[in-house]
């Protein structure tokens, strides 16, 4: 057989496995190209249009500073939380390449409605149309962000080890892709914007999610892809409910029985790859899932809601192991979500020396850091890491996650006392009530938070997403991406609910921090009540990675080793 292709077996209930063709390890990145090009178009198309929503929102539709900036979060959020239903719905009925050809058209409709919504639409009914366009891109988000670097992660073989160690430099690479996709937006289309038309700007956004998915659509035929295996959620759930049906049941009686009394169900339980995961002593209460007692021992058939397979009990754990991580990564979203609201309004409000951009392009300082720190992490740090730790990737993946958030605190920190010096240079200046001349405090004061945004990027969600790819089951990874992405949208959640008690505590003192005058407001303030949630969140964070068992798998001929 063919190493380059997945052999077909039989997963869970006998759903069809992945079809491929065959090919070489060139091959695989041949078709991750064409899939990172509808993926590039979509985050040129993504930042393009958040880079500068928060002043449309102040500038053209008359909203506040502390409103259009939970509108901005909300409809981030709701756009981050979307790809749990897609990647349910792709994981469970249509696949993940059917799954991307819609919701990239549904994806293209929103962008083409709110380029029509700025420009041919009545100014009455103009945000209205301007925010339903948003949601529709929004649901059109639910099913291309999950699915696509899932997609494109999938052409990689994981029992080729040239290809395995691919990948792991694939994650780095393919954020470096959307990242030039998204800089090159958030320094070109607020431009076009401001200084040709709204309408320009969106039209170019839609032009490029249509060239996007004619690229993406040329790829078909090499493609390696895997149709829906049914719903995931099945097999969590029947592992719970085996569980609870079986609490009685004592594991130790079980265990010193030996092996015979845990069901394996060898044939049922391995993966494409022929890999099968590995009994872990976590979460020893599900185990009872697989405990043959009395009842099952005199079946003839088994029961799926009474005896699970040690696979299917460990894919359970794998989803209880990852939440807590999910929760602790929250924080960090919302640091990252200040880049999009209050940073730029900062920009707005400070001197440019010889030539002025839109101060949402500043937010394409982040994407040079990390198309500068990318390259240098995968090919200085990572070889130099491994040289001292061993480990394959220099450190492990809950450690580069460690370090981002890390960062994050150090940003808000640093945001906080360049905040403190603007107000106080515009005080000086008897500029306090003036909040739209510029104050003389030049805007290059804010490349340090930029810059530890991107570099912070690199370590936190770069770590993310390969964890939520390599730790979750292989039937759920479309649902692990949308987990990860889903941080995001909490995380501009959890930002809303910050800003709301922030402007509630601080009116009743008498004055508010976040107020419309941004030279009166008090935002340094609020960035250090950002740093100290995001040191204690740190803390706990630390707790749980500490006690995170990656997943063991053994394969066809015996092997066992984490992953």
């Amino acid at each position: 057989m063919d190493r380059g292709a997945v052999p077909a077996a039989v997963i869970g209930n006998g759903h069809e496995a992945a079809k491929v063709p065959s090919r070489t390890g060139r091959g695989a990145w041949r078709a991750a190209i064409f899939i990172i090009f509808v993926e590039v178009a979509e985050r040129f198309a993504y930042y393009g249009l958040a880079g500068n929503l928060m002043m449309y929102l102040t500038n053209h539709l008359g909203e506040s500073l502390a409103g259009a900036a939970q509108d901005v979060n909300m409809w981030v959020g709701v756009s981050a939380i979307f790809p749990l239903v897609g990647a349910f719905v792709a994981d469970s009925y249509m696949g993940r390449l059917r799954t991307i050809i819609i919701s990239s058209l549904i994806y293209l409709v929103g962008m083409i409605f709110l380029t029509l919504s700025v420009s041919v639409i009545p100014i009455s009914h103009r945000k209205s149309s301007f925010f339903t366009a948003l949601y529709i891109i929004a649901v059109g988000e639910g099913g291309h962000k999950p699915c696509v670097q899932t997609f494109a992660a999938d052409q990689f073989d994981e029992d080729l080890p040239d290809e395995k160690m691919a990948k792991s430099s694939f994650f780095n690479w393919w954020y470096l892709g959307i990242t030039a996709g998204a800089t090159t937006a958030v320094f070109l289309i607020p431009y076009l914007q401001e200084h040709v038309a709204w309408s320009v700007g969106f039209g170019l956004l839609a032009g490029m999610v249509a060239m996007g998915l004619v690229i993406f659509l040329m790829g078909l035929k090499i493609y390696r892809r895997q149709g829906p295996l049914g719903s995931p959620f099945t097999r969590v759930a029947q592992v719970f409910v085996a569980a609870a049906r079986k609490w009685h049941v004592e594991k130790e009686a079980g265990e010193g029985r030996g092996s015979d009394m845990y069901y394996n169900g060898e044939d049922e339980q391995r993966t494409a790859g022929g890999r099968c995961l590995v009994h872990t002593p976590q979460f020893r209460a599900l185990d009872k899932a697989a405990v043959i007692d009395a009842v099952d021992a005199a079946s003839k058939t088994r029961n799926p809601w009474r005896l699970c397979t040690v696979t299917q009990v460990e894919e359970a754990k794998l989803i209880l192991r990852l939440t807590p991580i999910w929760f602790f990564c929250l924080m960090f979203t919302v640091v990252q979500a200040q880049m999009h609201t209050f940073f730029t309004k900062q920009a707005s409000s400070m001197s440019w020396s010889h030539f002025r951009l839109s101060p949402a392009s500043l937010q394409g300082l982040v994407g040079l850091t990390i198309l500068v720190s990318v390259p240098l992490y995968d090919r200085v740090f990572v070889p130099l890491a491994r040289k001292v730790t061993k480990h394959p990737s220099g450190i492990s993946m809950l450690q580069r996650i460690g370090f981002g958030l890390f960062l994050s605190i150090l940003n808000m920190v640093v945001s906080a006392i360049v905040e403190g010096k603007r107000v106080q240079v515009a005080i000086e200046h008897g500029l306090a009530n003036s909040p739209k001349t510029p104050v003389p405090m030049s805007v290059w004061w804010l490349l340090p938070q930029y810059v530890l945004c991107g570099i912070s990027d690199v370590f936190a969600i770069v770590g993310l997403q390969e964890l939520f790819y390599d730790q979750m089951p292989e039937e759920m990874r479309s649902i692990g991406a949308g987990l990860f992405i889903s941080v995001v949208g909490f995380g501009s959640f959890v930002s809303t609910a910050i800003i709301s008690v922030v402007q509630a505590t601080s009116s009743r003192a008498g004055n508010e921090w976040l107020g419309n005058n941004i030279n009166m407001a008090h935002l340094n303030h609020y960035y250090w009540v950002l740093a100290g949630l995001s040191g204690l969140n740190l803390c706990a964070y630390a707790v749980v990675a500490s006690r995170f068992v990656y997943k063991r798998v053994s394969d066809s001929l015996g092997f066992k080793g984490d992953v």
